[in-house]
């Protein structure tokens, strides 16, 4: 499923601390902890703790967010269905990098093993 050039725009505009308290909920509904999911979140993008907070702070939308990401080289691993779409085949850089922290978000709250979401085994 290819996805739309309208469907780029909104994820390029949405606030990235506009979706953060979703994935926080998620996560934790699921027994998993805040920890754990920032542990994810910068394993994908580099940030740590206090720069996760400053972005949340400036309410940088996801372009932005990716923008000053370091994304991780293993990022490309991170494959499936996300929102109906398939992650390896989403042709937008930012949509795909969008796509890939869902998946992860995902992956936690199931309760994958940290190794396994982490791309190391």
């Amino acid at each position: 499923m290819k996805t739309t050039p309208e469907h780029n725009e909104r994820i390029a505009k949405m606030t990235f601390s506009s979706v953060y308290p979703h994935y926080v909920t998620k996560v934790e509904k699921k027994g998993r902890t805040k920890d754990e999911l920032h542990q994810v979140i910068e394993w994908l993008t580099g940030f740590d703790e206090s720069k996760l907070q400053e972005l949340i702070a400036e309410k940088v939308t996801f372009k932005t967010f990716f923008q000053k990401a370091k994304l991780n080289p293993k990022a490309h691993l991170i494959t499936g269905v996300i929102c109906g779409y398939r992650i390896e085949e989403i042709d937008n850089p930012l949509t795909q990098q969008t796509r890939y922290l869902d998946k992860l978000v995902d992956e936690l709250a199931i309760g994958r093993k940290m190794n396994k979401i982490l791309r190391e085994g």
